[in-house]
Order: C-alpha cells, then structure tokens, then sequence
C-alpha cells in the first residue's frame, strides 16, 4: 500500500513534534498515574476508571504512532522555497470574491494543518486545488458544494 504524501510547513512540523515530545513526556504520564490510580480501587473487571485510562492510554498510544508516522514521511516546505510568484503550500494568497466583492485571503498548507479559524486551507480542498499554481491577475472558478465560485487573484506572499 502506498503512503500518501504528506506536505507540511516548517511551523507546522514544528507543531507536531512539540505535541509528540508532550505526549511521550507529561501525557503519558499522566495516564499512567490514571491506570496506578484506577487499579487500586480494586477488582479491575468491573472498574469503569480502570476501563477508561486504558482506553485513553491506547488512544494515547495510537496518536503518537500517528505522528511519529507523518514527521516520518512527511515533506518540509521550507520557507526560504516557497515562491511568492504563483500559489503553493506556504503561500498567503489574497483573493477578490466576485459574488460578495470582498477580498479573502487564504494560507495555503497541506492537509494537517488546516485551521478554518485562521483561514488556513489545505492544497487538497476545492479551493486551494484551484489557487495552486496560479498567479497574482489569474482568475480562478471554483466548484464548491454551495455552486461556482469566481475569484480573482490580488496577492500572494509567504505565510
């Protein structure tokens, strides 16, 4: 079976090897203070916070394999190679909505770093499908749940 390939920024690999330094070290702990807890409440077969820790511990367990996995294959736009010359991962780009006149602007990155709060969509989304490659001037037509939408590129720059 093949990996799919991930794209992440410098900021976001960053992200994820602090949140996996902080699962190994503090959460992991944590959780097993939870199961030394649970246990001495007594008979273990019917202990609901017994039942519990372990769960967490085996979800615990599987998202750090998760992480360990994407920094593992993952692919590092480096700041100083992304291009502000057309769209890509890393990029800001500054859109003019035709439909509402309104300018947008979108952060480009790859699909595990998507936070709508901060406008930061993935490559992989219709939209930032449709940004990537194009340039400052293009238009872009996008095929959205809700219809076409029409944007005309104004700026794009370095996140």
């Amino acid at each position: 079976m093949e990996e799919r390939e991930i794209i992440l920024t410098v900021e976001g690999y960053n992200k994820l090897e602090e949140e996996l330094k902080n699962l190994r070290g503090p959460k992991k702990m944590e959780v097993a203070e939870r199961i030394k807890i649970a246990r001495e409440f007594g008979d273990i077969s019917e202990n609901s916070e017994y039942d519990d820790a372990k769960n967490e511990q085996a979800l615990l367990e599987a998202r750090i394999l998760e992480i360990e996995n994407m920094l593992r294959i993952a692919k590092v736009v480096d700041d100083d190679d992304v291009s502000t010359r057309k769209a890509g991962v890393g990029t800001l780009v500054t859109v003019h909505d035709y439909e509402f006149d309104e300018e947008i602007s979108y952060g480009i990155v790859g699909a595990t770093e998507v936070n709508i709060a901060e406008n930061k969509i993935s490559n992989e989304s219709p939209v930032g499908k449709a940004l990537m490659g194009k340039r400052k001037g293009e238009e872009v037509e996008v095929e959205t749940p809700g219809g076409v939408v029409k944007y005309k590129i104004v700026s794009i720059k370095r996140l």
